[in-house]
C-alpha cells in the first residue's frame, strides 16, 4: 500500500495576497464617501452577496482609526485662534464635552478630522492675564505722583479762578451800581417833585397817573428814569429824563476810566401852538454850540452863532456861546434876571459845572415842533440842592415864551425865512415823489420787457401791429360827421 501523500498549501502566495488586500483596504479608507457596504468584512457579513470568489476565505480585517489631527476652532466676531492638543496630556483628566461634538456623526463624515475640545493649560493663564500694553504696565508700576503745592494748584486753575472772580465782581457791581442810580433818582424826586416843591407848585399833575399810589418816577432801565408833569398854562406837559452812568455794568464802568461820563437830566416842555411865537435860541459852551449849530436841523436852517452881544445889554459868560435867529430874540430871551441867576459871569462860576445847554425852537424836527429843552448835570444824592436855580429856569421860560411876542420887523424876517424853508421842503418832497414815480415806471417797464421776452414770435408780431395801429389812429386828424 502506497504511503499517503501530503498536500502542501501555497503559504507564500497566501501571505502575499493578504498583504495586498490589507494595503488596498488601508488606502481606500482615506477617501470620503467610501461606502461601508463595499468593504470585505461587510460583504462577508451579507449572505446575499453575489461575490463568491472569497467564500472560502474567512478574513477578519479591521480598518485602522483615522489619525488625530488638530483643528482650528473659529468664531465669527473674535479673531481666529488655533488650539492644539498638549504634548503631554494628562490621562487621568477626562476631556470636557464640547457642544459642537454632540451632533457629530462619524459614519456621515468619513475622512474628516475629528475636532478636539481645547484644553486649558494652567501654565498659560498667567501669561494671558498679563497686560498686553507695555505702557499700561509701566503706568501700573509707576509710583504715585506727589501731592501738589498751593502755588501749583493756583497756576493750574488760574483761568477758572479768574472767571469765577470776574463773575463775583460783576454781580456785586451790578447790585451796588443799581442801588446808587436809584438813590440819585429818588433824591432828585424828593427835592423837586414832592409836596411844596418847585414842580408841585407849578404843575397840577405829577407822575404818570392821577392816583394816590402812582409812582413819581418811571424806571425804564437800570440807568434811565423819567418824570412826567402836566397841568400848566402855555404848555401841554413836561418830561424829565434822567440818564445815569451805567454803574451796574462793570465793563461800562471800566470804559468810563478812558471816556468819562456824567449823570444828566433833560427837561423837554411841549408848548401849545398858539402860545409860542417864532423863537429859536440855543445857549451852550462854545464848542458844544458850534456842534449844535451843525447837527441840529432847525438851527442849521434858521440860526447862526452870534459873534457879539446886543447893543447896550449884559451878556453871558465868556465860556458860553449863543446861537439865535436874530439878536432881538436872543436879547429878549436872555434877560438880566437869567444872567444874574445862572448865565452871568459871577453866577456861572458857581453853577457852570451843572449847566450843559438850553435849546428853544418852534421848528424842531419831530412829532412836536414847539419844544423847550433844558439839559443839566445831575449832582450826587447829597448835593441835589445845588441845581435848584437851574431847575427854576423851566417854569420861568414857560411863562416868558408863552407871553412873548415878536416885533413887526423881527416877524417879517422870521416869516420870510420860514416861507422859504417851507418852499424848499415842498420842492424836496416833490422831488422825492417824482423819483418814486420814475422808479416805479422803470420797474414796470422792466417787468413788461421780461414778459415780452417770454412770448412767441407770432404773439409779438400781433402786439406790434396792434401798437402801430393805435399810434396811427392817434396821429390821424379827427373828423366830425354831421347827420342831416
Amino acid at each position: 500500500m502506497a504511503p499517503p501523500t501530503r498536500i502542501r498549501l501555497p503559504r507564500a502566495t497566501l501571505i502575499l495576497i493578504l498583504l495586498a488586500l490589507h494595503l488596498s483596504l488601508s488606502l481606500a479608507a482615506q477617501f470620503e464617501g467610501f461606502d461601508s457596504d463595499e468593504l470585505p468584512h461587510a460583504a462577508a457579513a451579507d449572505p446575499a452577496s453575489p461575490d463568491d470568489d472569497d467564500e472560502g476565505l474567512d478574513l477578519d480585517v479591521d480598518l485602522p482609526p483615522p489619525p488625530p489631527i488638530s483643528v482650528s476652532v473659529s468664531s465669527p466676531s473674535p479673531p481666529v485662534t488655533t488650539t492644539t492638543t498638549p504634548a503631554n496630556p494628562n490621562p487621568t483628566t477626562p476631556p470636557n464635552p464640547t457642544p459642537s461634538l454632540d451632533f457629530w456623526d462619524e459614519d456621515e463624515f468619513e475622512g474628516i478630522p475629528v475636532p478636539e475640545s481645547p484644553t486649558s493649560d494652567p501654565s498659560s493663564t498667567p501669561a494671558e492675564s498679563a497686560p498686553s500694553d507695555p505702557s499700561a504696565a509701566d503706568a501700573a508700576e509707576a509710583p504715585p505722583a506727589p501731592p501738589r503745592t498751593p502755588a501749583e494748584l493756583l497756576r493750574a486753575f488760574s483761568i477758572e479762578i479768574a472767571c469765577v472772580s470776574f463773575l463775583i465782581c460783576f454781580l456785586l457791581n451790578y447790585f451796588t451800581g443799581k442801588k446808587q442810580n436809584e438813590a440819585i433818582a429818588l433824591a432828585w424826586a424828593t427835592k423837586f417833585a414832592t409836596r411844596d416843591s418847585i414842580f408841585d407848585k407849578n404843575f397840577s399833575l405829577l407822575g404818570t397817573g392821577d392816583g394816590k399810589d402812582t409812582p413819581l418816577l418811571l424806571k425804564e432801565g437800570q440807568d434811565v428814569f423819567k418824570f412826567y408833569a402836566s397841568g400848566r398854562r402855555f404848555c401841554q406837559g413836561m418830561l424829565a429824563t434822567m440818564e445815569m452812568r451805567a454803574r451796574h455794568d462793570l465793563l461800562s464802568k471800566l470804559l468810563e476810566l478812558v471816556f468819562p461820563r456824567k449823570d444828566t437830566i433833560t427837561f423837554e416842555v411841549v408848548m401849545n401852538d398858539e402860545s409860542m411865537d417864532h423863537v429859536m435860541v440855543a445857549v451852550a459852551r462854545k464848542k458844544a454850540a458850534k456842534t449844535m449849530q451843525k447837527e441840529e436841523r432847525d438851527l442849521q436852517k434858521f440860526a447862526s452863532v452870534l459873534a457879539s452881544a446886543p447893543a447896550g445889554k449884559k451878556w453871558v459868560a465868556d465860556e458860553l456861546s449863543v446861537v439865535a435867529e436874530s439878536k432881538e430874540v436872543a436879547g429878549d430871551m436872555i434877560s438880566e434876571a437869567v444872567l444874574d441867576q445862572v448865565l452871568g459871569e459871577k453866577a456861572f462860576e458857581k453853577l457852570g459845572k451843572w449847566f450843559i445847554s438850553l435849546h428853544f425852537s418852534d421848528q424842531l424836527a419831530g412829532s412836536y415842533k414847539k419844544v423847550l429843552s433844558f439839559k443839566f448835570v445831575l449832582p450826587d444824592a447829597n448835593n441835589m440842592a445845588e441845581m435848584t436855580k437851574l431847575v427854576a429856569l423851566v417854569p420861568f421860560y414857560i411863562d416868558l415864551i408863552g407871553r412873548y411876542k415878536l416885533s413887526s420887523h423881527a416877524r417879517s424876517k422870521t416869516d420870510a425865512a420860514r416861507t422859504k424853508a417851507a418852499q424848499e421842503a415842498f420842492r424836496e418832497l416833490q422831488g422825492v415823489r417824482q423819483e418814486t414815480l420814475l422808479r416805479k415806471k422803470a420797474e414796470k417797464k422792466k417787468l413788461m420787457e421780461e414778459a415780452e421776452a417770454k412770448l412767441s414770435a407770432e404773439v409779438l408780431r400781433k402786439k406790434e401791429e396792434k401798437e402801430r395801429n393805435r399810434q396811427m389812429k392817434k396821429g390821424a386828424p379827427k373828423v366830425k360827421m354831421l347827420r342831416s
